[in-house]
């Protein structure tokens, strides 16, 4: 099987940003699965798509929580 990617959507300057990696380092700890960090300022397609909903945490291209995160969710999804 292989490791799955959480795509970790954010900007700069955003402490729900900041609390939801620091929530997804922890969840790391536990759990494996690789970790891909992307600024939405990097490219308008994503800064019009998530400008509103950061943090956005995507796993096999679903979307599958933002603005604030919830571990437990997260968990139940990767298992």
């Amino acid at each position: 099987m292989s490791v799955p990617i959480i795509h970790f959507y954010t900007k700069k300057n955003c402490p729900l940003c900041e609390e939801a990696k620091d929530l997804l380092k922890i969840l790391q700890r536990d759990m494996t699965f690789t970790l891909l960090e992307v600024d939405i300022y990097s490219n308008d397609k994503l800064l019009e798509q998530y400008g509103l909903m950061i943090p956005v945490v995507e796993i096999n291209d679903q979307v599958i929580q933002y603005g604030r995160i919830d571990l437990d969710e997260i968990r139940r999804y990767l298992t």
